[in-house]
């Protein structure tokens, strides 16, 4: 009479239950380092995008205004002038250079709103951080302080020059400008911890 062959039931050993913890443990660890690594490249690219962002509207911003100045002169602390732009040092206060001016294109349909469609605006750059300053009236009473809008952080400089010459040499800019006619052009530069220098200049429709 033939036997049925019996065979010995046989487990994982010890070992290769520690060895098979190991590749797994290994797996696991690689696995968190990759993705730990993607969600801090997100971050940072999400975080970058948004400082782009700030620097294209910031940028806008400025754009918008110059190419819309006007050469209309504004009450000082209730007192008439004929100053329609000033630009240079301690102009405005701050860290660094400054502007004002007026600009026209606020937007006011139909002339709803009780105030004119031109603006009274300045920039300049207070605790690394560069300011635009504006009202809602051009002729504003004794004491009003203007409104502050923060359009960047992290600027350490802040310069303005101004062009009054069609020679458009780089002698013929000037570090400062208080005039009676809009200068034909005007260039910013700023310094960014984020972005380096930028320069940028306007030809102002309305200059001299």
């Amino acid at each position: 009479m033939i036997q049925p062959q019996r065979f010995a039931h046989q487990g994982f050993t010890l070992i290769e239950i520690l060895v098979a913890m190991a590749i797994f443990s290994l797996i696991g660890l690689a696995s968190t380092g990759l993705l730990t690594t993607v969600i801090d490249d997100d971050k940072a690219s999400s975080q970058r995008f948004a400082e782009l962002e700030q620097l294209q509207r910031a940028m806008l911003t400025i754009e918008r205004d110059l190419l819309q100045a006007v050469p209309r002169a504004v009450r000082l602390n209730g007192e008439v002038n004929q100053v329609v732009i000033r630009g240079g040092e301690d102009e405005l206060g701050g860290m660094a250079d400054s502007i004002a001016f007026v600009h026209a294109g606020w937007h006011n349909p139909q002339l709803m709103l009780p105030r004119s469609t031109l603006q009274l605006v300045g920039y300049r750059l207070e605790e690394n951080k560069l300011l635009r300053l504006y009202g809602n009236y051009l002729d504003n009473v004794i004491g009003y302080e203007p409104k502050t809008r923060v359009l960047l952080e992290g600027i350490s400089d802040f310069q303005v020059e101004f062009l009054t010459n069609s020679n458009n040499e780089d002698d013929d800019w000037q570090e400062s400008y208080v005039g009676t006619a809009l200068p034909l052009a005007v260039a910013i530069t700023f310094k960014s911890d984020v972005f380096g220098e930028i320069r940028r200049e306007f030809l102002l429709a309305s200059g001299v």
